[in-house]
């Protein structure tokens, strides 16, 4: 995978002539993060075409349920059909617009339109239209949807008209988080973080622990990442060793590629913690029950990039799902979403100060480091400086990036 050819990029269109200016090995440049017209390209050619981590499916166990979410300007119902079918619609009336739904969760057979009182099932199909004609096609007025897929307990949503291709994602999900028995997991906690700065800030924090020495002195008590390369090996191969001594296979791959071919991009390895730690904890101590096939604690993680806004971090104990969500060009949101056993009780299988404390303290850290960023990347003399060699999966996250908004 590569950024489209200099050759290949109108350089009339200024978008296009900021990408063809990229300095190879470097970050981006202010208009990136500042552009209102880069935004609206982002919307359209990331966040349109892309597959997105809405939830867990344990947040809508029964039938009726429902709940609300939002990306930048639009709302998806995320909704379970009397059948358990799990459908996602967008909160637009089809006669004039209103939104549909006006709580944020609950249980209804069907949603009545404030305005008009046209009447929805929870499938989208439209139930009632009163005082319309008698030719009047209900059928062809039902809530617009958008593609909705279930893959190891996960609900992901895409935008596209015609979205890449899922079975791949389904697969490696199915041998990455589904050996930690995430399709039966259960929602202990969710935290919404709202950031003030562009999308894209928040997720290259993410995707590289350079910072982790100076920003997380906690979280990296327990994780080796930001060790030199020679140790990291040493600790993986160790880790590798206990995995396989406990009869589980937990596959790593690197499909991180462009949209071009109608594939999604999707990353899964594997690194170690400390030797003695056991998840990811405030002591490494253990958190909650094991999950999945895992019958001991092997030290180790098993983390996961998706398709430029879903990333999963996999404990034995317990899972957490980070989602990114744009809301305006210099503002953003970063939801956490912490898993643990499905048959796991509060206060009985596990303390939720205690499961939540590192991702709580990592996250708050991240935040002022990110908003810090936001600032000094406002200056009108700020130029991007080179990646570091730690930084390699945020050089990676660049390249795909300035690729994808090349890419009618």
């Amino acid at each position: 995978m590569g950024i489209i050819p200099i050759q290949q990029i109108s350089h009339n269109d200024p978008i296009d002539a900021l990408v063809a200016a990229h300095r190879p090995g470097h970050g981006l440049a202010r208009a990136f993060y500042s552009d209102p017209a880069i935004y609206e390209r982002d919307m359209k050619r990331v966040f349109h075409r892309h597959w997105h981590c809405l939830a867990h499916e344990s947040v809508i166990p029964n039938p009726g349920d429902f709940e609300l979410f939002k990306i930048e300007s639009e709302a998806i119902i995320l909704s379970r059909g009397a059948d358990g079918t799990i459908h996602a619609m967008l909160n637009v009336c089809r006669h004039r617009g209103a939104e549909v739904c006006t709580k944020p969760k609950g249980n209804a057979k069907f949603f009545v339109c404030p305005y008009h009182a046209w009447t929805y099932n929870n499938d989208g199909s439209l139930r009632a239209a009163r005082l319309m004609p008698k030719d009047f096609d209900r059928s062809a007025h039902g809530l617009k949807k958008i593609h909705v897929r279930v893959a190891s307990g996960l609900v992901f949503i895409s935008f596209a008209e015609k979205p890449l291709d899922f079975d791949p994602i389904e697969q490696s999900l199915r041998t990455s988080c589904g050996q930690y028995g995430w399709g039966e997991a259960k929602v202990a906690h969710r935290e919404m973080y709202a950031i003030d700065a562009n999308w894209k800030l928040a997720v290259e924090n993410y995707v590289e622990c350079y910072h982790c020495g100076p920003a997380h002195p906690e979280y990296s008590q327990t994780h080796a990442l930001e060790q030199p390369l020679e140790m990291i090996e040493k600790l993986n191969a160790a880790m590798e060793a206990r995995t396989c001594a406990l009869g589980v296979e937990v596959v790593s791959a690197n499909h991180w590629q462009n949209s071009a071919g109608g594939q999604e991009a999707i990353h899964t390895f594997r690194y170690a913690l400390y030797d003695g730690v056991s998840t990811g904890s405030q002591d490494g101590s253990p958190v909650a029950p094991l999950m999945g096939r895992f019958s001991a604690y092997d030290g180790g993680v098993t983390s996961i990039h998706l398709g430029g806004t879903t990333f999963l971090v996999c404990y034995p104990d317990h899972g957490m799902i980070y989602r990114f969500i744009p809301k305006t060009v210099d503002s953003c949101e970063m939801e956490l979403i912490w898993l643990v056993r499905g048959d796991a009780e509060e206060g009985r299988d596990y303390d939720l100060e205690k499961l939540t404390w590192l991702w709580k303290v990592t996250t708050e850290e991240d935040k002022k480091i990110i908003e810090h960023t936001a600032r000094g990347v406002a200056s009108r003399f700020f130029e991007p400086g080179p990646i570091a060699p730690m930084e390699h999966n945020e050089l990676r996250y660049i390249n795909w990036y300035l690729d994808e908004i090349s890419r009618p």
